[in-house]
């Protein structure tokens, strides 16, 4: 669909793009790659060659045993929020490979035990039921035990079967038992012979615990509370946008000093009756201007829905900024904004910041019916000011015509496979969006994308 005709819009800001610290996807996945190779070359100047079956099993015991604790400070690691990792890798790509990590210590834990108990039955001449009471008797061990036990009810609550019944808060507030467990798996770790064995190791490894802990300590609680008592945001205006759609506006003191990005996310806590309890992550909607910011948010539960009655002054808390999907990301002159739904938050704060000559920015706004577009005449008024493509492809998902097919995008975006694609919306349209842009003959590395889902 053409773009219709607008009225003006506010100007676009022209300060250059933050200069903040930002850790290569790459770069991150190898640095652990060498911290796990490390662990491996310290299991292997230690371990000792024997036929004998009980150190065979000890010895395979001790490599499970320091992967697993090394996997632990990983999980950890990509979970503090260090905004470096975060705004160079992406909240939506760190939350997936913390999950992968996660599995695999789960599954290196089990593991270790399996191989521990083994080992000490072979060595004493015992059962594995004999000598599994006698291991029992062995703090330690004990403490590593309850450690593994949480971390795989953990692991469990986090499968999409049981996480589709339990409820955000429910979920998040089970998952600060990982702490725990990384503390009773830290205390094993410092007993076992592998790391008491050697001082410098001893020292090495509790150094490299103590800086997770600062990090986490530091990125989830400090900061978050200094924000708040810095800026102090207060909403200031809830305004439908739709069916179901509001933007809330929030305005505080010295806003700039976050740095927030256009498609960005900040993880917001508004201070209201049975809103307080829950931090959830919205994108900013538009560009921080006169020390507000602004969300627009879609009813999809009860939480949301509770948002349309906010009221001004509310109290705010706002952690962040986080996200990748920025214009940092850009690699090419021409850019193409795919947004389907509420996804068109990030991109009409894109849409107005991106620096590009005109006809370089194209935006394509999926929806099922007119009535469901968010945002329409910024968005007009957008594309009027800066000489913007913009088309809206409407319809429902399930009508003889597709918009998103390859053919249909080609003929949208002409020299569709020389552009950078910023992408969001809802999961069933983002997957086959990425097939035809696939086919498009856009790499996957040019394709910008993040999920917030939980």
């Amino acid at each position: 669909m053409p773009l219709p005709v607008g009225t003006s819009a506010p100007p676009a800001p022209s300060a250059p793009l933050p200069e903040t610290p930002r850790v290569p996807p790459r770069a991150l996945a190898v640095a652990l790659v060498l911290g796990g190779l490390a662990v491996v070359a310290l299991w292997a100047v230690q371990a000792r060659s024997s036929a004998r079956l009980d150190a065979v099993f000890a010895t395979a015991a001790h490599l499970t045993g320091l992967l697993a604790g090394y996997g632990v400070l990983v999980m950890l690691f990509l979970m503090a929020r260090v905004p470096a990792v975060e705004h160079g890798v992406g909240a939506d790509r760190l939350a997936r490979w913390h999950a992968r990590s996660g599995r695999s210590v789960v599954l290196l834990c089990v593991l270790h035990a399996l191989l521990a108990l083994c080992g000490y039955a072979a060595h004493t001449g015992t059962d594995l039921v004999t000598a599994a009471k006698a291991l029992a008797g062995y703090p330690a061990l004990a403490a590593a035990t309850g450690g593994t036990v949480m971390m795989a009810a953990l692991g469990a609550s986090s499968a999409r079967a049981v996480r589709a019944r339990v409820s955000y808060e429910v979920w998040r507030s089970a998952h600060l038992l990982m702490y725990v467990a990384a503390g009773l798996a830290f205390v094993h770790q410092l007993s076992g012979p592998d790391i008491a064995g050697s001082p410098f190791v001893s020292w090495l490894w509790s150094l490299l615990h103590a800086a997770v802990a600062v990090l986490l300590v530091w990125y989830r609680a400090v900061v978050p509370v200094r924000q708040a008592l810095r800026h102090a945001l207060r909403v200031v205006d809830v305004r439908p946008e739709g069916p179901g759609v509001v933007s809330v506006t929030m305005r505080g003191r010295g806003v700039d000093a976050l740095q927030a990005e256009a498609g960005q996310f900040f993880r917001w806590r508004f201070l209201a009756p049975r809103l307080w309890r829950t931090a959830l992550p919205f994108s900013l909607s538009a560009p921080v201007r006169d020390d507000t910011l602004r969300i627009t948010v879609k009813a999809l539960g009860d939480h949301t829905r509770r948002m349309r009655r906010l009221r001004p002054g509310v109290r705010v808390l706002a952690t962040g900024p986080f996200g990748a999907m920025t214009a940092h990301r850009r690699t090419r002159s021409q850019v193409l904004l795919l947004a389907g739904g509420v996804g068109i938050t990030p991109m009409r704060a894109l849409f107005e910041t991106l620096p590009c000559a005109p006809g370089e920015l194209t935006l394509l706004y999926r929806a099922n019916s007119p009535e469901q577009l968010v945002l329409r005449e910024e968005l007009e008024a957008i594309a009027l000011r800066r000489g913007a493509n913009l088309h809206y492809l409407l319809g429902p998902s399930d009508g003889p015509y597709d918009p998103l097919a390859p053919g249909a995008l080609r003929e949208l975006v002409p020299g569709l496979a020389d552009h950078d694609v910023y992408l969001c919306g809802p999961p069933g349209m983002t997957r086959a969006a990425v097939a035809a842009l696939a086919r498009c003959g856009v790499p996957r590395g040019r394709v910008h994308s993040e999920e917030f889902a939980f």
